[in-house]
């Protein structure tokens, strides 16, 4: 096997990014980074010390005080802000209201490309976002692009999300992903967009199986070069 393979998936939020990623990194004994739950990471951070946003130097001195670990347990990968454990709070609608405007910031994407970059050094990993194959790693041996049709998209993340919060309704969840979109390709700072070098993964009618199936049909030469 080639050392220090990227595998880069990118894509509109709730595609099953994660789910591919992390399933993909326990069959190949890859680290798996979750990029997406970095962002969250910071977005909580931001809405517990009331960052403004629009204040460049107030984000700057808030970034500085965030450190961010990745940890994995009963074969689960888990994330900590400042030692916290953190990784069912990012995921409630608080953060997912605001995680997009976080994430379009300069100063946030700066920090967390470097981080990032950092851990793709000197292992192989499996990475998911929305900028890993046109800004993290560009140079990524295989990269992914997954999208899926909005409604299909609005009621897997109903599902997951109304386990927890009952009251929570299926037009918040559609709305809230349309808004997530439209931030995350027309912001300025590393915009979602498809790397012309990415293989399309549509998944509507996939279940989780086949796009794994998938995905390791196509890294089968990198692991395995003639």
């Amino acid at each position: 096997m080639s050392s220090n393979i990227v595998i880069a998936i990118d894509g509109y939020s709730s595609c099953g990014k994660s789910t591919l990623a992390k399933a993909l990194a326990q069959k190949l004994h890859f680290i798996y980074v979750d990029s997406g739950a970095m962002y969250r990471a910071v977005t909580l951070y931001f809405i517990r010390h009331h960052v403004d946003l629009h204040d460049h130097q107030q984000v700057a001195e808030a970034l500085k005080n965030i450190h961010l670990n990745f940890h994995s347990r009963d074969y689960q990968t888990h994330i900590t802000l400042n030692d916290e454990e953190v990784s069912e709070e990012i995921r409630r609608m608080p953060v997912s209201d605001n995680v997009s405007a976080v994430a379009a910031l300069r100063e946030v994407r700066h920090e967390m490309v470097k981080q990032q970059q950092r851990m793709g050094k000197s292992k192989n990993i499996v990475m998911d976002g929305r900028d890993i194959g046109t800004t993290v790693f560009p140079d990524a041996q295989l990269k992914i692009f997954m999208t899926a049709d909005p409604k299909v998209r609005a009621e897997r993340r109903y599902k997951e999300l109304h386990e927890k919060n009952p009251g929570i309704t299926l037009e918040e969840v559609f709305e809230n992903l349309a808004h997530r979109d439209y931030q995350d390709t027309t912001r300025e700072e590393s915009p979602l967009v498809r790397a012309q070098d990415a293989i399309i993964l549509d998944n509507t009618n996939m279940t989780p199986d086949q796009q794994l199936e998938f995905t390791l049909n196509k890294i089968k030469s990198l692991l395995d070069p003639e």
